[in-house]
């Protein structure tokens, strides 16, 4: 973009000293016309450097307006796949599963407490004196809802793998994967959606570049996306400015 913008700011100035010249060495009689076409060209390039800046000033509004959009969608996937992995010990690449899930699966409400218990054993090796050992008993106190817990009355869990109207070529999904790490058989996921799909009915210049973003205050990468099926992470790979809570 900044290349574009210099290219038409030389042309500007190029085209300006060329008028400069024509008024004081052509002809009286041509210069009215030449002075016309010149100053047409001018006005033309300066549109064309307001258009490149006011394009891409639109572009990235429009932009981050859709990643915030997809982004709540991950951060319920994020949840409801955490939640699985609480209650079965895995994550799921089913987007079946994962709903049906929310709506029949149940969180196990515990209660720890530390008690006293005589060490038979011991007790034995020291003769009939007493010893104790200190032992952790779990309590189950009851059950809890998953789907009352993560989206109360709210069902948008239905649709969260749909990509929102507008976003997206119609009938577009979020991709999702499971499995473990091949060294340390860690469960792991990953949710995503490729910013070509996001920005589908954009300049292709500017999605390109888009693509290749590796700041910080960015989306890095290819890929909106939360978790990673590379390492044992469960974040997003959006800036804060895109979300009150990463």
């Amino acid at each position: 973009m900044l290349k574009v913008i210099l290219v038409v700011v030389g042309l500007i100035a190029l085209t300006i000293g060329i008028v400069w010249l024509i008024d004081k060495f052509v002809p009286k009689k041509l210069k009215p016309v030449l002075n016309i076409i010149l100053w047409a060209l001018i006005i033309f390039l300066g549109y064309l450097t307001f258009d490149s800046v006011y394009g891409e000033i639109k572009f990235n509004k429009l932009k981050d307006e859709r990643y915030k959009k997809v982004i709540v969608q991950l951060k319920d996937i994020r949840d409801a796949e955490l939640a699985h992995k609480t209650v079965k010990g895995q994550f799921t690449s089913d987007f079946g599963k994962l709903v049906n899930f929310i709506e029949t699966g149940k969180f196990t409400i515990t209660q720890r407490r530390d008690t006293t218990v005589v060490d038979e054993e011991l007790t034995k090796r020291f003769g009939g004196v007493t010893m104790t050992k200190s032992l952790v008993l779990i309590d189950t106190l009851g059950f809890v809802s998953v789907k009352d817990s993560l989206f109360g009355a709210d069902t948008r869990y239905k649709t969260m793998m749909n990509l929102p109207k507008g976003i997206g070529p119609e009938g577009s999904k979020v991709q999702l994967d499971a499995g473990v790490l091949s060294e340390s058989n860690i469960p792991v996921f990953e949710a995503s959606v490729d910013k070509e799909v996001i920005l589908f009915d954009q300049d292709k210049n500017l999605v390109a570049k888009e693509k290749e973003v590796m700041s910080v205050d960015g989306v890095r990468g290819s890929k909106l996306q939360v978790g990673s099926m590379q390492e044992a992470d469960t974040k997003g790979n959006w800036p804060k400015n895109l979300s009150t809570n990463n």
